[in-house]
């Protein structure tokens, strides 16, 4: 299977050496994604990219399904949230988790957790709503709190998912009446700020927390059962972060970078990791699930530790065949999103080194082959 890219050179400003250098974020500051998938597609077929600027949430949406005209930046503010994560459900409903500290005159910061909610492709985000903290006011614990990952189900209910002053998690969702439930203790220790949070297609979410010298796993037993916490998986990721990616009808593939070898692996429930080799830069790295000259396939992208930004693609849930990675040619200071468009075609989107955003699309020849990167 091919996968390569090319790369336009130049730019709108006429520098020709490097197009990503050229454009700078609407606040004058590099733009920085929301954490998890940055990229998503609405019901409408529209893709829409979100990142981070000083004081809110930076969007761009297509114009119109499958592009290549895009709308924005647009800004919506998000004071104090030092930390935004993104989830999508199966209603396109785009939903928008943060930890909100504000500092006071003497003692430690008020800190609490914020959710905001974007209901249609092109419409505004509504504004933050506290969810509170799992520790009381005054409780000075409250403010070592981490920043939260969140999960849909498939009924529509948001579970948001935060580290604890001790590194075990803590579990707030909606009930079914939409009310917020109060919080739980899922327990578990010395967890790192990261995580990953998935929805299997049987709708049982997942929770996978690295640790310092091990991996945490919870799942419920039942789409919107309890979260049972499993055995421990004995590894090290570097920089702690994972991404998920549902490879089967109740199961779910991790990807990490090993610690001590810095090569990427992929790991199942009950099965040893694979490496599937390539040495990326911290930060997760882009997976997505799509079809390839009629199979069924998962494509990979991560950057490199000087920026360039690699892609690769296998039968899914078969690392162990090998991949091949191809540089696209692009550069990007944060880690790169993959989505499919309104036509079903892989999109690759990235920041560009002083801001704004860049998005390279799959053209028709056979095998994983994209187009230029064009500045939005």
């Amino acid at each position: 299977m091919r996968v390569r890219s090319r790369r336009v050179r130049g730019s709108a400003s006429g520098k020709g050496e490097d197009a990503l250098r050229d454009v700078e974020s609407p606040s004058g500051t590099a733009g920085t994604p929301v954490d998890g998938r940055w990229l998503v597609r609405g019901k409408d077929g529209r893709l829409t990219a979100y990142a981070r600027d000083e004081d809110g949430i930076v969007r761009w949406t297509e114009e119109r399904p499958g592009g290549p005209r895009w709308q924005g930046p647009e800004f919506f503010p998000a004071p104090d949230v030092d930390r935004i994560g993104i989830a999508q459900g199966e209603d396109g409903y785009v939903h928008f988790v943060g930890r909100r500290s504000v500092r006071e005159d003497e003692g430690p910061p008020k800190v609490d957790l914020v959710h905001a909610v974007q209901y249609q492709t092109g419409r505004p985000v509504t504004a933050f709503r506290s969810l509170g903290n799992p520790y009381k006011d005054g409780d000075e614990r409250g403010a070592r709190i981490g920043p939260p990952g969140a999960a849909v189900a498939p009924t529509g209910m948001v579970h948001v998912f935060v580290r604890n002053a001790n590194g075990g998690m803590m579990l707030r969702r909606e009930a079914k009446n939409g009310k917020w439930e109060g919080w739980k203790d899922l327990r578990g220790t010395l967890g790192k700020e990261t995580m990953a949070v998935a929805v299997a297609e049987s709708g049982r979410i997942e929770l996978f927390v690295p640790g310092t010298t091990k991996a945490m796993r919870w799942a419920q037993s039942e789409p919107g059962g309890a979260f049972e916490k499993g055995t421990n998986l004995n590894v090290k990721i570097a920089g702690g972060a994972v991404s998920a990616l549902a490879t089967a009808p109740d199961r779910n593939t991790y990807y990490w970078t090993d610690a001590a070898t810095g090569a990427l692996v992929a790991s199942r429930a009950d099965t040893p990791p694979v490496t599937i080799g390539d040495t990326p830069a911290e930060g997760r790295i882009a997976v997505l699930r799509a079809e390839l000259d009629g199979y069924d396939c998962t494509v990979l992208a991560h950057r490199t530790r000087d920026g360039r930004v690699m892609l690769a693609a296998c039968g899914t849930e078969n690392e162990a065949g090998g991949l091949w990675w191809a540089a696209t040619g692009e550069r990007t200071p944060a880690p790169p999103a993959l989505a499919l468009d309104g036509r079903g075609r892989v999109v690759l989107a990235l920041m560009g080194e002083r801001g704004g955003l860049y998005v390279a699309r799959q053209n028709d020849e056979p095998g994983l082959a994209l187009g230029p990167a064009e500045r939005v």
